[in-house]
């Protein structure tokens, strides 16, 4: 869903309600996989360093189209997405430059406070590959309740990798982990934990990850809401190595409809980028980055455009 600039990316309580938007979820904890999100966002979300055109279709009958295209290079991969609404079933269908399909049905309340959807891939014929024409199903169901989320995912095939995560807790404070497990090989694929804590103007995460082996802390704030300035930052230390990694960045509201956003890494890459809302719903997005360890490489340059009619 894409919101509004002036009225949503600047103020962090709105990113919070973003991440709550679910009825279910106004005064329950957010799912595991949201536990830093916030900060992440801030730090990663819109940079782009290619060229990228992205078009939706909204319709009032239920049924919408997402076209995307990426220029990578000399390479060019898109795909187009279509969106079917009826009740509370939604079902996407995604065709790829490689024509793959993808397809998936979502049942909202289908139990109380339970989400599912099935996910599975048209198979590849074209392929002389066995596994490739193979259907691959993925269930996920979730739970959200006033004072915990689980998500779950399987495989629907004789040797399944299953996959949990939950949290305990409230909209401000939530504490979680998740793992996966290959039935295949008998082994955990990953088991991390987190605690996040949430407040009008800033959000704070503790999380251990790699299967214990680092720990990463993020961190943003509302500095002046006013003037749409949020900061962010995340610190990851890894204890087998010793090494510390961290990433700062900034959002700055320029007017209404434009805005900036800073990032600098441990590494001595430096990137930023200007959006701008040039009519509603539709976005043009100009990201920069700059290795100053590579004084002899040239920057990097990327240019987003998003149309929404």
């Amino acid at each position: 869903m894409m919101y509004e600039l002036h009225r949503d990316v600047f103020d962090l309580h709105s990113i919070l309600e973003i991440v709550s938007a679910s009825p279910n979820m106004a005064n329950g904890p957010a799912p595991f996989s949201d536990i830093g999100k916030q900060a992440k966002d801030l730090l990663t979300k819109d940079y782009n360093f290619d060229h990228k055109f992205t078009f939706l279709v909204p319709s009032p009958t239920g049924l919408g189209l997402t076209a995307t295209g990426v220029k990578k290079d000399q390479i060019f991969i898109g795909d187009i997405c279509t969106q079917y609404k009826n009740g509370n079933t939604t079902v996407d269908v995604k065709v790829d430059t490689y024509s793959k399909v993808s397809t998936k049905v979502t049942v909202n309340e289908i139990f109380s406070s339970t989400k599912a959807a099935l996910s599975f891939d048209v198979p590849d014929h074209k392929s002389g590959k066995v596994s490739s024409l193979l259907l691959k199903y993925v269930l996920d169901v979730q739970y959200l309740h006033n004072h915990a989320a689980i998500n779950s995912s399987i495989g629907l095939n004789p040797a399944p990798l299953l996959e949990v995560a939950a949290t305990l807790g409230d909209k401000n404070l939530v504490l979680g982990g998740e793992i996966g497990f290959d039935t295949a090989s008998a082994s955990f694929t990953r088991y991390n934990a987190g605690i996040g804590f949430n407040k009008a103007d800033f959000s704070a995460a503790l999380i251990l990850m790699d299967k214990g082996k680092a720990l990463k802390a993020s961190y943003i704030h509302s500095v002046n809401p006013l003037n749409g300035i949020v900061v962010a930052a995340e610190m990851t230390h890894r204890f087998s190595s010793y090494e510390n990694s961290f990433t700062i960045g900034s959002s700055h509201a320029i007017d209404p409809y434009t805005r900036v956003k800073t990032r600098f890494s441990d590494n001595g890459k430096v990137a930023m980028l200007c959006q701008r809302e040039w009519r509603p719903k539709s976005l043009i997005t100009v990201s920069a980055e700059y290795d100053t360890k590579a004084i002899n490489a040239s920057p990097k340059l990327g240019l987003a455009l998003a149309l929404k009619p």
